[in-house]
């Protein structure tokens, strides 16, 4: 870390109070932000989705749970892989905390994955989580939502993911859907985000943002795989990579 400014009290208040201003704006930027987002136009969902669940075979209609709106969290887990995306369990485990309070705001959240139900469970009770969980490996619901790709995928070298036609990097990325249920039961896609899109909901980068240090990800990868870890392996050996092309990327590019 190079040596820094020291400076009065006063004039540390005064520079405070200039970057103040700055947090002030994108605050106010954010909240334009959020609200154009609200009015941004629906897709009716009119494809049948089975997913497997603990609790036996479900619809999507069925992962609302009684709720009008539903979050899926897309996480980077396919039927082959036999370790969990880094990046997508940093993600998962900021989940539980904010369940108790969102589920008693009319919205649900699941997480989606490709792989068996057995395999997910596993994973799910060895990080402790306890949001809900479930598999979308005998429908297309991954590959619809941009978020799976297939072998024909690979070998053409270019996949849509991130609203772009983009390089081959993966058979599986992550990513956050979000589905409104109405009174009739008609189910609409109102948003989808990926990639560094997610980063919002990432409470331990808010946190490191306050830091001196930051976020202190300097290289190789300039992400958050310079130093990330499942939270079960800070004081082991470095983890087996998961089964990806390019484990650099992994789901924060």
């Amino acid at each position: 870390m190079q040596p820094h400014k020291i400076v009065s009290r006063d004039e540390w208040i005064a520079a405070r109070r200039e970057h103040l201003a700055n947090e002030k704006k994108l605050t106010r930027l954010r909240d334009q932000l959020m609200a154009e987002r609200r009015e941004l136009p629906w897709v009716k969902v009119d494809k049948t989705y089975l997913f497997d669940t603990p609790a036996g075979e479900q619809t999507l209609a069925d992962l609302f749970d009684a709720r009008s709106q539903l979050i899926v969290r897309h996480i980077m887990l396919g039927p082959d892989w036999q370790e969990l995306c880094t990046g997508c369990s940093f993600g998962a485990d900021h989940v539980d905390g904010a369940l108790q309070h969102v589920e008693h705001h009319d919205v649900s959240f699941v997480a989606v994955s490709r792989a068996p139900l057995a395999k997910i469970e596993g994973f799910r009770k060895r990080m402790g989580w306890k949001f809900r969980w479930v598999s979308s490996g005998r429908s297309d619901f991954n590959y619809d939502y941009n978020v799976s790709f297939t072998e024909e995928d690979k070998s053409r070298g270019k996949v849509f993911y991130n609203f772009e036609t983009r390089n081959y990097m993966s058979d599986e990325l992550a990513g956050t859907s979000v589905f409104y249920k109405d009174d009739k039961g008609d189910i609409f896609h109102t948003y989808s985000s990926y990639a560094r899109g997610g980063e919002g909901g990432l409470g331990a980068y808010f946190l490191l943002d306050l830091t001196p240090k930051g976020r202190n990800e300097n290289g190789p990868h300039h992400n958050l795989m310079d130093w990330v870890r499942l939270h079960d392996r800070y004081d082991q050996a470095p983890a087996p990579k998961p089964h990806s092309e390019d484990d650099g990327n992994c789901c924060h590019s």
